[in-house]
């Protein structure tokens, strides 16, 4: 996590969830870009509220300490049961998941269905 964010020159992020399920860790150049994208008019203008509603709901900035650590909002660790669990971390789409150990497991079940049908197919739109 802080090789990624130092890469990009972040020291700050914005913790939270879109979904209720897995904390989205952004760096705060990513989530200012994000924020538009909710805040700009469109036909889809009210799940960009809502969406935005539990973002900050559950959401807050927080830095990273000189041991590449950062502070997960203690309401955000409680709705996602992760206190006292172990925790999968994902980089992707320019943020960082955090999915817990059940939601992760149901994840990778899912992801596995049908897998050798999935890489042959990506493989020949130029999956390496």
């Amino acid at each position: 996590m802080t090789q990624y964010l130092a890469a990009l020159g972040e020291s700050k992020v914005f913790i939270t969830t879109l979904d209720r399920s897995t904390a989205r860790i952004y760096p705060i150049s990513v989530w200012q870009e994000t924020e538009k994208m909710l805040e700009a008019p469109g036909e889809d203008v009210d799940d960009r509220d809502d969406v935005a509603m539990v973002a900050y709901h559950f959401g807050a900035d927080s830095e990273i300490d000189p041991q590449g650590r950062v502070l997960v909002p203690t309401e955000l660790r409680r709705e996602l049961k992760f206190e006292n669990e172990q925790v999968h971390l994902r980089c992707f789409k320019q943020r960082i998941e955090v999915i817990g150990d059940e939601s992760y497991q149901g994840r990778l079940s899912k992801a596995s269905d049908g897998i050798d049908a999935k890489v042959k197919g990506l493989e020949r739109k130029g999956l390496r």
